[in-house]
């Protein structure tokens, strides 16, 4: 595992790994969305080392949502941290408060919607040339085993219900396309995950040595996500995965779409329902 690998090594063979794709970053607009968790701190480190090397730049942006989580000390340590390591996080706010998803059914969904509206926001009003974007998010191999084991009890477990079935038929397709390392859509722009072969232990093991500082508080509704409560159980157990095998089940097993059925919807549609 590359957990048992020093931070410094980890890094390495993940540069060789996608040595093709930093190779054709220089020149870019690079957008890295940050959201100062333990996974975008990592990407940010990788990305912001293979720029020195590979001669690129890029910006991070941060939502600064929920607001009780971003708070100006918050914001302070962890923007000091990166900005002795070369880079500025630009950190955006919204007019909303906590009130907005306070007493919804689903909290989660509604901070995660308006999320997308901000990072919408930003590339329409910066963007000049969409083939020249390469968006950066943070998603792990936790992220899309979570997702595989949400849609196997699901489709194994559940009650048919019609309602339900469309609504698991369309969170399915938001998350099947977390599976894929790398696309190119069809205005040109390009999304990179570039942590997902990642489990949490190898994760960790970079934020550890490298003493990344991370938010601190946690949300109060991190509870209500299913996701969060089963890599709790699984980092207490010690199990680990290996992406290539968890692709092959969410292929075989799940019906993972091709890349293509991601890569040919038009960009207001994907930055809107998908990404």
């Amino acid at each position: 595992m590359k957990a048992n690998l020093s931070a410094d090594l980890i890094y390495i063979q993940w540069k060789e790994e996608y040595r093709h794709v930093l190779e054709s970053l220089p020149g870019k607009q690079i957008y890295i969305l940050f959201s100062g968790g333990k996974d975008s701190s990592v990407a940010m480190n990788f990305i912001l080392r293979a720029a020195k090397e590979f001669r690129f730049d890029f910006e991070a942006h941060a939502a600064s949502f929920p607001v009780h989580r971003y708070t100006d000390e918050e914001k302070d340590k962890i923007g000091s941290y990166w900005s002795k390591q070369g880079k500025n996080i630009m950190w955006h706010k919204t007019k909303e408060t906590d009130e907005y998803i306070y007493n919804t059914a689903n909290p989660c969904l509604l901070c995660q919607e308006l999320r997308k509206k901000m990072l919408k926001n930003i590339l329409t009003s910066s963007t000049q040339d969409w083939n020249n974007l390469v968006l950066i998010a943070g998603y792990s191999l936790w992220d899309i085993v979570s997702y595989s084991i949400e849609h196997l009890t699901s489709n194994i477990f559940s009650t048919p219900d019609n309602h339900t079935t469309v609504e698991k038929n369309k969170r399915f397709l938001e998350t099947a396309q977390r599976f894929y390392p790398m696309m190119k859509m069809k205005e040109g722009y390009t999304i990179f995950r570039p942590l997902i072969k990642f489990n949490n232990n190898e994760i960790q093991k970079v934020v550890s040595e490298k003493d990344i500082p991370n938010l601190s508080i946690p949300c109060r509704f991190e509870n209500l996500r299913p996701k969060k409560i089963m890599e709790k159980y699984f980092d207490k157990i010690g199990t680990g995965f290996n992406y290539n095998q968890v692709f092959d089940f969410a292929k075989k097993s799940l019906g993972l779409p091709d890349m293509s059925s991601y890569t040919s919807i038009n960009m207001e549609e994907y930055l809107r329902n998908f990404f």
